[in-house]
C-alpha cells in the first residue's frame, strides 16, 4: 500500500492544479495530512477572500476515504523533541511548525511528500 505525509504546501499546490502533484497524489493509495497542517490551511484561509470555500474545499478533501488525520499526542512530541535537538547541534534550524509535521512522519512511519527544500535538514526523513 503507496502511503504518505503530505506538507501543508502540497495541499496548495493540488488546489490550485499542480499537475505534477496531482498526479503523484493520483498513485497513492492512502493520503496522510497533520493537524499542524491543517491549522496553517485554517490561517491561511483567514488571511483569503475565499475563506468559506476553502473549508469547504478543505472539508471535502478530508471526507475522502483515502484520506488520514493524524493527531498530535505525547508519542508525537517525543519525535518532535528529538528532531529539534538534532537540528539545533547541527546549526540547521527549521520552521517550528514543520518539526511538527517531519514528526508526525516519523511516528506514523510515512514519507513526507513537499516542496521545501529544509525538511532535507531532518536526518532519516524520507522526503518525496
Amino acid at each position: 500500500m503507496k502511503k504518505i505525509l503530505i506538507d501543508t504546501n502540497i495541499y496548495s499546490h493540488a488546489m490550485r492544479g499542480d499537475n505534477d502533484v496531482t498526479n503523484q497524489l493520483e498513485k497513492m493509495d492512502q493520503i496522510g495530512i497533520c493537524v499542524i497542517s491543517i491549522g496553517e490551511l485554517y490561517s491561511g484561509f483567514k488571511a483569503g477572500s475565499r475563506e468559506l470555500e476553502n473549508h469547504s474545499e478543505l472539508e471535502f478533501f478530508l471526507d475522502s476515504p483515502r484520506v488520514v488525520l493524524y493527531p498530535v499526542d505525547i508519542t508525537t512530541a517525543d519525535y518532535y523533541a528529538e528532531i529539534l535537538s538534532s537540528l539545533k547541534k547541527a546549526g540547521t534550524p527549521i520552521p517550528t511548525n514543520d518539526i511538527w509535521i517531519a514528526a508526525a512522519a516519523f511516528q506514523h512511519g510515512l514519507k513526507l511528500f513537499t516542496k521545501d527544500v529544509h525538511f532535507s535538514f531532518v536526518k532519516g526523513l524520507v522526503i518525496i
